[in-house]
This record gives structure tokens, C-alpha cells and sequence, in this order.
């Protein structure tokens, strides 16, 4: 007579030594990518000064990294999936090392434009990888959202170093330096990678569909070049056109993959409510800082004088206040409710957005040092634990995917900051340049002041010394109210996800998901579940899901706007 064992419910299995070990070497990647974000604000001056870009050459050089990280993140995700996600994340660092070399040694405006478009592509293969992988590595929700915080600190951490080290390279050599800073760092990736990070792929999932590939540049890019063009100029027929057109293809996108039996994109994920909440909520968090960090970042040099390096130095305190929150972050949700922590943040965050509508022309840094510390305090709480809200929706076979999509709203939301918020503000700039410049100006020269700081930086260069002052200190001035406009834009945008945040987020706590027997679990996974049935799923289940044991082999992650 044989007996049968019932299903137990059993506990996730701890993550060793090794895999915290692993998540030291996912960390690289995360800690780069932000590096190569910030550095780039702080090389603008230079590279503007050494190639002489135009005006849109330098929202394209600012725009295109962003844009076509957030073009290539869902197939990239997707084929993490397919073909190894680890195997794709060494292939992305080792395209990420050569595209920085050639980024760093570009002799025109042109080919820094191409080069910073492939390290976008490359750098869309490093993020989803790396998720994905913490997500198969820490199957406990304890763990997993201390390693979750450990990624988000990192790239915290990358926000705190990238102003510091791009600002002592800037002192001692030429603008390009900057971008070399990824080649160490992804070749000690490559290095370590195969040694300490385990191989994980769905050995069920089929082949990735090229049609779905193009449909998805073809919806996203467009989309990206209407709103772009429309905040910079206003109406016009081209963007408008390229907006409607990425929107139509966007649909048929979406019809396409939910006709698939192995989708680019598991559009089922969007019927969890808290994986699409938290989803937007992201992206509008991130655009809101995104055009902020660029009027800050100009601030510092451009109306208070500093240099690259000791504008590094004070913003350090902003990325302190980062790096402390994400820090806190895990343990703070295993006591208060996720809805309530991310609407408080948010809150917190709107705040400092309000303190840096304040900032003035002449004396405003300790005012700006101030409102941007609290504004990094409060976004950093959503950005551990949205992260493991969107990713933690999926199946683990799925887990490349829901990465993807965490991190092309991020992305997406970064460029999008950029373009919507950095042309409001400069369309401030020139409203309040308008009848302020003294008639004793040039008149071609007072035009040219008009367009940017930048612009009347260089003009008034170029004039007698007793008109020097009279040029910049409207023009300052103006600059200072772009940013004053912009971040209280961004304080009635956070504000209200604040609020969204606490009305559509769930109210439980992530040690309160109930383990998932591991039979269901195995069975779900062998069969190369979609994910429907999780995406349905109550959220805790679904997120709890994530963590049951998986199939695969064992084990041998700017510029002055215009």
C-alpha cells in the first residue's frame, strides 16, 4: 500500500554565501549606469566648449542614451529570458566597454551622439539582467528585499561617486575622461561574472518574435521624438505625426502580444493592479527629478561659478541622503504597509521640490542643497520598493520581462524628465530674458543671450568688461527661475502620487505573503507559465510566487535646455 505526501507549505530557500557574493558583482553594472548618468551633466560645459554642438545636437546627446534604453529594454529583457541571463549581461558589458571608449574619444557632435546610442543599447542588456538575476538568486521575500535595496543603494551610490570622480577626471583631464570610468568596471564584471553568478533560463519559453521587436522601436522612439519636439517647439506637424503614428503602432503592439504564445512583453502583467500602479508611479517619480537634476546640476556651475569637482562635492549630501534611505528602506516595510511608506516618501519628497522653488540667483545654494536632500530622501523608498512591487508581479521565468519594464520607466522616465521639464524651463529662461537686457547690448549679442545661460555666458565673454555683469546677472536670474518653475511643477506631480500611491498600492507588509507550496510552484514553472494566472493572482500570492524553486540548469544581474 503506498502513501501519498501531501503539499506542504515550505519555506523559500535562503540565499548562501555565494549569492551575496553574486549580488556584489550585480552591483557593477548598477553603480556604472548611474555613474555614466550624472557625469555626463557635469562634462557639459566641456564638451559643449570642445565640440559645438547645436542646440538640439545637445538635447540628442543628453536624450539619445535614455531614449534607446528604453527602446531596447524590453527585448533585451526578453532575451535574457531566452537565451541566458547571464550570458546577455556579459555580452551587454562587454558592448558597454567599447561603446565607452568610443563615446570618450568622439571628435564630433555626430559621433557622440552614435556612440552614446550604443551604450544606451548596450547598457539595455546590463539592467534587466541584473534584476532578473536577484530575483532568481534571494527566493525569500526578506532577502530579496534587502538585496533589492543593496541594487538600489548601489545605483545610489553611483549617483553619489559619478559628480565626485567626474568632477576630479574633469580638473585633470579632457571631457571624454568621464566615460572611461565603465571599462575597469565592466572588464572586473567579466572577470567575475561566470565565477559567481548562476545561468538562468527559460528552457520552455520560444523564439523571440522579430516582428514584435520592430513594432516595439517602432511604437516607443516615435513616441519619444513627438513629445520631445512638442515641448520644445509646441505644435507642429511632424511630431504630432510621429506621436500618432507610435501611438497606432504601440496598439497593434499590444494586439500582437496578446495573440502570442511566447510574447516580447507579457501584457497580462498590467491587469495586476499594483504592478501598474506601481509602474507609473515610477516613471512620473523619476521624470520629476530627472528635469530637476538637470537645472541643478547647471546651477551649480553656471550661476554659482563652482567647478566640476566641488559641484560634485556639494551634491553629495543629496546622494547620502540617497544611499541612508535605501539602506532603511527594507526594514521599514517589514513594519509599516507598502502603500504607506511610498505615499510618505512621496510626500516627503514633494516637500523638497517646494524648498527649491525658493532658491534665488545670488545666494541660493544652501537653500538648493537643502530642498534637494529631502527631495532624494523621499524618492528613494519608492524606487526599492517599486521595484520589488513590479518585478515581484511575475513568474521567475518571466522575472527578465517585469525587470524590463521596471527599467524602461526609469529610463523612460529620465528622458522624458529631460525633454518635457528641461524645455519649460528654458522657455522661462526666455520669457524673462524678453526686455530685460539693456539697450546698450548688441542687439545680435542680446539675442544669442536669449537662447540659453550657456549662450549669454559665452556672449558676454565677448563684450566690454563694464557690460559683462550687466548681460549675466538678468540672465541668472531667468535661469533661476526655470528652475524655480520646473520644481514646482515636479512638487504637484509628486504630491499627487502621493496620494495615488496610498489609494492604489497594497496595504500589507512583504513578510505577510503566504509561501506557495512548492509542487504548485515546480509545475507552474516547467510549463512555461505565461504568468496569466499570477498576474491575476492577489498581489501577495503573485509576489510570493517569484520566489518557489525554478527550472533551469544549476548554477556553474546634460545640457542647458533649449
Amino acid at each position: 500500500m503506498s502513501t501519498e505526501t501531501p503539499h506542504t507549505t515550505l519555506p523559500p530557500q535562503l540565499a548562501g554565501p555565494r549569492e551575496w557574493l553574486g549580488l556584489a558583482v550585480l552591483a557593477l553594472p548598477t553603480l556604472l549606469l548611474a555613474m555614466d548618468v550624472t557625469v555626463l551633466y557635469l562634462a557639459v560645459p566641456q564638451m559643449s566648449a570642445a565640440l559645438q554642438p547645436g542646440g538640439s545636437e545637445l538635447l540628442w546627446i543628453a536624450d539619445i542614451y535614455g531614449f534607446m534604453i528604453a527602446g531596447f529594454l524590453v527585448t533585451m529583457g526578453t532575451l535574457g529570458d531566452r537565451i541566458g541571463r547571464r550570458r546577455l549581461l556579459m555580452i551587454g558589458a562587454a558592448a558597454f566597454g567599447v561603446a565607452s571608449v568610443l563615446a570618450a574619444y568622439s571628435t564630433s557632435p555626430q559621433m557622440l551622439i552614435a556612440a552614446r546610442a550604443l551604450l544606451g543599447m548596450a547598457g539595455a542588456t546590463l539592467m534587466p539582467s541584473t534584476l532578473a538575476l536577484i530575483s532568481n538568486m534571494f527566493r525569500d521575500p526578506r532577502q530579496r528585499g534587502t538585496a533589492i535595496g543593496v541594487w538600489v543603494t548601489c545605483f545610489s551610490a553611483g549617483v553619489a561617486l559619478g559628480p565626485v570622480l567626474g568632477g576630479l577626471l574633469l580638473q585633470a583631464f579632457w571631457w571624454g575622461s568621464v566615460f572611461l570610468l565603465g571599462v575597469p568596471v565592466m572588464i572586473l564584471l567579466l572577470v567575475t561574472a561566470p565565477v559567481l553568478l548562476p545561468e538562468y533560463r527559460d528552457n520552455q519559453a520560444g523564439r523571440l518574435d522579430p516582428t514584435s521587436v520592430v513594432l516595439s522601436l517602432a511604437a516607443i522612439l516615435p513616441i519619444i521624438y513627438g513629445i520631445k519636439e512638442l515641448a520644445k517647439d509646441g505644435l507642429a506637424m511632424l511630431p504630432v505625426a510621429a506621436l500618432t503614428g507610435g501611438l497606432v503602432v504601440g496598439v497593434l503592439f499590444v494586439r500582437r502580444q496578446s495573440g502570442l504564445a511566447s510574447p516580447l512583453l507579457d501584457v497580462t502583467l498590467f491587469r495586476n493592479r499594483s504592478f501598474s500602479a506601481a509602474l507609473v508611479i515610477q516613471l512620473l517619480s523619476i521624470a520629476a527629478i530627472g528635469g530637476v537634476y538637470l537645472f541643478i546640476t547647471q546651477y551649480t556651475q553656471l550661476v554659482e561659478g563652482l567647478s566640476p569637482l566641488k559641484a560634485g562635492l556639494w551634491l553629495l549630501p543629496a546622494a547620502g541622503a540617497l544611499i541612508l534611505a535605501s539602506a532603511l528602506t527594507p526594514a521599514l516595510a517589514r513594519k509599516v504597509p507598502v502603500a504607506y511608506v511610498i505615499g510618505a516618501s512621496l510626500a516627503i519628497s514633494a516637500v523638497g521640490y517646494l524648498i527649491l522653488t525658493q532658491v534665488d540667483s545670488v545666494s541660493g545654494l544652501p537653500v538648493l542643497v537643502t530642498g534637494f536632500v529631502i527631495v532624494y530622501l523621499g524618492i528613494s523608498p519608492m524606487l526599492v520598493l517599486g521595484t520589488d512591487l513590479i518585478v515581484g508581479a511575475a513568474p521567475p521565468e518571466k522575472a527578465g520581462s517585469a525587470a524590463a519594464m521596471s527599467e524602461t520607466s526609469t529610463e523612460f522616465g529620465v528622458a522624458l524628465g529631460v525633454a518635457v521639464l528641461g524645455t519649460v524651463g528654458a522657455a522661462v529662461y526666455r520669457d524673462r530674458m524678453t526686455g530685460t537686457i539693456p539697450g546698450e547690448v548688441p542687439a545680435r549679442d542680446a539675442e544669442s543671450a536669449r537662447e540659453s545661460l550657456p549662450d549669454a555666458m559665452a556672449t558676454a565673454d565677448g563684450l566690454p568688461s563694464r557690460l559683462h555683469d550687466v548681460l549675466l546677472d538678468p540672465a541668472r536670474a531667468a535661469f533661476t527661475d526655470g528652475l524655480n518653475t520646473t520644481s514646482g511643477i515636479s512638487a504637484l506631480l509628486v504630491a499627487a502620487l502621493a496620494i495615488g500611491a496610498v489609494w492604489l498600492l497594497p496595504r500589507t507588509r512583504p513578510d505577510h505573503a503566504t509561501t506557495e507550496p512548492s509542487g504548485a510552484a515546480d509545475t507552474e514553472t516547467t510549463t512555461g507559465s505565461t504568468g496569466a494566472t499570477k498576474a491575476e493572482a492577489p498581489e501577495a500570492a503573485a509576489s510570493t510566487a517569484r520566489f518557489a524553486t525554478a527550472e533551469g540548469p544549476a548554477p556553474v544581474a546634460a545640457d542647458s535646455p533649449r
